[in-house]
C-alpha cells in the first residue's frame, strides 16, 4: 500500500466537503461546441464552463484535480533536483531580438501595446525570459548545473480553438529550464535530462494516466533532441507509431523507417512519355483522377529553400504520390542546417513551375540536390509533374528522363525522405511492422543545447577561464492539458472515471435522505472516519431525488461511492461501490468503511 498511501495523501487529514456549501453545476446538455469526450464531460460535470472561445473557467471540482496534478508535479521535480519559481505572463517584445522568435510563433503569438506604445506578448514559453534573468546572474561553470521551473498560465492565440481543454488560447502549463557547461558527464545536459525523464514517467505513472514516451521532432522551441509523453486513447489527437516488438515508439514526424529495398533507376520505360493538360487541379487525388492513375504510382516532387551556410540554394524531395515529405529527414540526407518550403515567387524565378515540379529539374535549375525516397526509386509506370504550368506526365522513367545526374551522389541521393505510415518496417526489430496508437501529447522534453543561449549572449567563464555558452534544456507538462487527456482516456457514456491519485475527491459519500437525523448521524460517522484516514470526501447532502444522485455521482466520477440509506443501515451498514467496476454495490459494517475504502485505493 505504499504507492497507494502516497498518491491519496495517507498520513495527512483528509478534507470533508459537503455538496451543498461547494459549486458544482451538473447539466444534462453538452456544449453546442463540444467536439471530444473531455470537453462534453468536464461540462457536463460542472468542472468548467467556457468564458469566451478557448478561454475556461476552472471551478472547485477541477481546481481539486489541478492542484493535486501540480502537486504530484512539485513532488517528482524536486526530487529530480528542479526548483520552483515564478515568472511573469507578460514579456516585453525586446527578448525576442536575438531568438526571432516572434516570427517563428506568428500570428499564434498574443501580441499588444502598452501605454506608452511598446510590444509585448503574452508569453507561450518562458525560454527568453529564463535566458535572460540568467545572463544577468550566472557567470561561472561552478554555479553550474542549475534546474528551475514555474507553473504557470500560457496564452497560444489559436485560430480554432476547440476540443475544450486540448486546445486552448489560455492554460496552466509546467516548464522547466536546466542549464550547464557540459553535455557529457555529471552536472551535464544529458545528466538533467535522464533525470527528467525518469521524473516525468514517475509523473504520469503516478497520476495514473496509461501513457507511452515518444521520440519527437523539437518544433518552435528547438534543439537537438526530444521525447513525447503521450496518453493513450482511442480520440487522441496525435498518432504514434510502435514496434510491438522492440516497443520503439515516435511520432509521426520524428519516426524512422526501417531497411527498405532500393529501386534501381536503370529500368526500361513502361511506355512513350506523355503529356497531360491538367488545369485548376488542387492535389495528387484530384490529378490522379483525371490521369486515370493511382496516387502510389505518382511522383510527388517538393521544392525546399536552404535557409542554413553552406550546401545547394535548392533541396527537392521525390516521395510516391501516397507518402508525405518529412522535413527533418529531408535537413538529414541533405545534409543542411535549415530548410524551408521554397517561397513560390522566388522559386518561379530560379525556372521551377511550382505545382507541376518533375525530378528533371535536377538538369535544368542551378544549385539543386534531389533527393528520392527509397520507395519512389526504381522502375515501373510512373507519372509526375511535367516542369510546365497545368500539365503532367504519364510513363516517366527515371534513366530516360534524368540521365547521367542519377550516377553523381553530390546531385542525388536516395535513401527516407517521408513520414512513416502503418506496416513500414520497424527500424528497431527485423521483421516487424510499426503499429498506430492514438494519443494525446502531454508532456515535452527537450534537449535545447546553445539556441538560446548563443543567440542571447549566456555565457560563462569555463574551468580554462574560457568563456563558453551555456547549455540548456526544456521540459513541459501541460497541466490542464492533463487532467482534460486523463477524461479522454478514462470515462464511459455515464461521465468521468477518474484514477485515485487526482480524483478531486477519493468518496461521494451519499445521503438518501438529506433530512433524516440517523442517516446524516451515520454520514457524520464515516466522514469522520475516512477524515481521519487522510481521505478527502464529499457528501451529497442535496435535497434531491435518489436517481439525481445517483446519475450525478457517475458524472462527477469520484472513485468510491458509499451510500446511505434506512434499509442497509438498519443492518448497521452502508452501501459500497466503486465508480470503475459498476454493477451492484456491497453492503458493509460501518466499522469497516475505512479499510473497505483502503482496499480499492491505487
Amino acid at each position: 500500500m505504499a504507492n497507494a498511501a502516497q498518491q491519496s495523501g495517507f498520513g495527512r487529514r483528509g478534507t470533508v466537503q459537503k455538496w451543498s456549501r461547494t459549486f458544482i453545476p451538473t447539466t444534462r446538455e453538452a456544449p453546442a461546441d463540444a467536439e471530444v469526450p473531455s470537453h462534453i464531460m468536464l461540462h457536463r460535470a460542472g468542472y468548467i464552463r467556457a468564458v469566451g472561445a478557448g478561454i475556461y473557467d476552472y471551478l472547485p471540482l477541477a481546481h481539486r484535480v489541478l492542484e493535486k496534478v501540480k502537486g504530484i508535479i512539485r513532488e517528482e521535480l524536486e526530487a529530480a533536483g528542479a526548483v520552483e519559481m515564478l515568472m511573469p505572463a507578460l514579456e516585453p517584445f525586446e527578448l525576442f531580438n536575438e531568438t526571432k522568435r516572434d516570427e517563428t510563433y506568428g500570428d499564434n503569438l498574443f501580441r499588444l501595446k502598452d501605454r506608452k506604445g511598446r510590444m509585448n506578448a503574452l508569453a507561450p514559453t518562458h525560454e527568453e525570459v529564463i535566458t535572460s534573468l540568467l545572463k544577468g546572474a550566472v557567470n561561472s561553470y561552478a554555479q553550474l548545473p542549475l534546474n528551475l521551473y514555474q507553473i504557470q498560465t500560457k496564452f497560444r492565440d489559436e485560430a480554432r480553438p476547440r476540443a475544450g481543454l486540448l486546445r486552448c488560447r489560455e492554460f496552466l502549463m509546467k516548464d522547466a529550464y536546466s542549464f550547464h557547461s557540459t553535455v557529457e558527464g555529471k552536472g551535464g545536459l544529458n545528466e538533467a535530462y535522464d533525470a527528467m525523464f525518469a521524473a516525468y514517467s514517475n509523473i504520469f505513472k503516478r497520476c495514473g494516466l496509461d501513457y507511452l514516451a515518444v521520440e519527437a521532432e523539437s518544433g518552435p522551441i528547438g534543439g537537438s533532441a526530444s521525447h513525447e509523453f503521450m496518453v493513450r486513447c482511442a480520440s487522441g489527437e496525435d498518432t504514434v507509431l510502435r514496434c510491438p516488438v522492440s516497443g520503439y515508439a515516435a511520432n509521426v514526424e520524428k519516426c524512422e523507417i526501417g531497411e527498405r529495398a532500393k529501386g534501381t533507376f536503370n529500368e526500361a520505360p513502361s511506355g512513350e512519355l506523355t503529356e497531360v493538360h491538367t488545369p485548376n487541379l488542387p492535389g495528387i487525388e484530384e490529378v490522379g483522377k483525371v490521369m486515370k492513375v493511382k496516387p502510389d504510382r505518382m511522383l510527388k516532387t517538393i521544392v525546399f529553400a536552404n535557409k542554413g551556410e553552406g550546401g545547394p540554394k535548392w533541396v527537392v524531395a521525390v516521395v510516391r504520390g501516397d507518402h508525405e515529405v518529412n522535413e527533418g529527414k529531408v535537413k538529414s540526407l541533405a545534409g543542411v542546417s535549415a530548410i524551408e518550403l521554397a517561397p513560390v515567387e522566388e522559386a518561379k524565378k530560379a525556372g521551377f513551375a511550382v505545382g507541376y515540379v518533375s525530378p528533371r529539374v535536377i538538369n535544368t535549375v542551378q544549385g539543386v540536390v534531389l533527393l528520392v525516397d527509397s520507395d519512389a526509386s526504381g522502375g515501373g509506370f510512373w507519372a509526375s509533374g511535367a516542369d510546365k504550368i497545368d500539365h503532367h506526365v504519364k510513363h516517366f522513367n527515371w534513366r530516360r528522363e534524368v540521365g547521367a545526374a542519377l550516377d553523381d551522389a553530390s546531385k542525388v541521393k536516395v535513401g527516407d525522405v517521408r513520414n512513416a505510415v502503418v506496416g513500414d518496417p520497424s527500424p528497431r526489430a527485423a521483421g516487424a511492422k510499426l503499429e498506430a496508437e492514438k494519443g494525446i501529447e502531454v508532456g515535452h522534453i527537450f534537449k535545447l543545447g546553445t539556441k538560446y543561449s548563443a543567440a542571447m549572449g549566456l555565457q560563462v567563464l569555463n574551468s580554462d577561464q574560457q568563456r563558453i555558452p551555456v547549455i540548456m534544456g526544456c521540459y513541459g507538462i501541460g497541466v490542464s492539458r492533463t487532467m482534460a487527456a486523463c477524461v479522454e482516456m478514462s470515462h464511459d457514456q455515464d461521465g468521468i472515471i477518474w484514477p485515485w491519485a487526482i480524483a478531486p475527491y477519493h468518496v461521494q459519500v451519499t445521503v438518501m435522505k438529506h433530512d433524516d437525523a440517523a442517516q446524516l448521524a451515520a454520514a457524520d460517522q464515516v466522514c469522520a472516519a475516512l477524515r481521519d484516514a487522510g481521505l478527502d470526501v464529499l457528501v451529497d447532502d442535496r435535497d434531491e431525488r435518489p436517481g439525481v444522485k445517483f446519475k450525478d455521482a457517475d458524472l462527477v466520477g469520484l472513485p468510491v461511492r458509499i451510500t446511505i440509506g434506512d434499509k442497509a443501515l438498519a443492518e448497521g451498514c452502508v452501501e459500497f461501490k466503486t465508480r470503475k467496476g459498476g454493477g451492484k454495490g456491497d453492503l458493509v459494517k460501518l466499522a469497516d468503511v475505512v479499510t473497505k475504502v483502503m482496499s480499492v485505493a491505487q
